[in-house]
């Protein structure tokens, strides 16, 4: 039985192995994907503190390579189901089942869909949720972006570099996303701000030919890519029946990262909370790691 489970290997996932095993605990992360989360896919990191320039993939490595050296372990394995056990916990994987004293949740987001008929069937047929991850298929050719936060803005920087033409679309008349971010996006002439405009249909069979727009009236776009940034939802089913979630699905947890479980914490994008960016990513997980550890020590004092 290790001291520690951390479900989930983003950078909040690995900045708790990494506080948790620096705390003498033994420490297993487990992650369905690959380390690093969602930021793996970022090709520039400019806002995390103390680097002033570097590659969402880069930063992983570094962290998931300090994790590893301070002493914890990690392993690729999809969680399924949580449960208390005597003495701690299970983690119920595709690869098995792990045992733990404490565990940390932070199994992050993931992309928020549109809702769209056959938006499934078209998804890596046209339609994306990751510009870093598929925008390059699409040089020179004519793509939309769906979104009015960071990322849509963010992606929309990206395929202007190699994109003929870039539609941004967003429901509402004013941005989400930083300011900075936004007027970088207006300086681009090769990119098209449709804002009260919502995607309302995809065209195509095999793959994505168009899309058909609400802007007023009825428009239609002819893109061959489709960019999908609209939100997240939170991973977070696995663990309904042991911690409690707020009406969107993310676990309830305070700045301490403590759940309505004791024993249990939680760390970045699936806590509920107002900010949601990589360095609060890392905060959580120093803070869920601490505080675990912690408990941890207070209950063999007692025993």
């Amino acid at each position: 039985m290790y001291d520690v489970l951390i479900a989930g290997g983003g950078i909040a996932g690995l900045t708790a192995a990494l506080y948790a095993a620096r705390a003498g605990c033994s420490t297993l992360v487990l992650e369905q994907q690959y380390y690093g989360g969602q930021i793996v896919n970022a090709p520039l990191v400019e806002n995390y503190p103390g680097i002033h320039r570097i590659s969402g993939a880069e930063l992983a490595q570094r962290v998931y390579d300090q994790a590893l050296a301070a002493g914890a372990q990690y392993a690729n394995a999809a969680v399924e189901r949580a449960e208390p056990r005597d003495g701690g916990f299970a983690l119920y994987t595709n690869r098995g089942i792990f045992a733990g004293r404490g565990l940390i949740l932070a199994t992050g987001a993931g992309s928020r869909p549109l809702g769209l008929d056959r938006e499934q069937a078209l998804t890596g047929h046209g339609v994306s949720y990751c510009a870093a991850c598929d925008g390059g298929l699409y040089r020179g050719k004519d793509v939309a972006v769906a979104g009015g936060g960071n990322t849509a803005l963010s992606d929309c920087l990206l395929l202007a570099q190699g994109c003929r033409r870039v539609y941004l679309i967003h429901r509402r008349s004013s941005f989400r996303g930083e300011a900075s971010l936004l007027e970088q996006v207006r300086r681009q002439p090769n990119v098209e701000l449709l804002t009260d405009a919502t995607v309302t249909e995809l065209l195509g069979e095999q793959r994505l030919e168009g899309i058909r727009i609400r802007q007023r009236r009825l428009r239609t776009l002819k893109v061959e890519g489709l960019f999908i940034a609209v939100g997240r939802q939170p991973r977070t089913e696995a663990f309904a029946g042991l911690v409690s979630l707020d009406p969107g699905g993310y676990i309830r947890a305070g700045e301490d990262c403590r759940t309505t479980k004791q024993g249990i914490f939680c760390a970045g994008d699936c806590r509920s909370k107002s900010i949601r960016q990589l360095c609060t990513a890392a905060a959580d997980g120093a803070a869920a790691a601490i505080g675990l550890c912690e408990s941890l020590s207070a209950e063999k004092k007692q025993a």
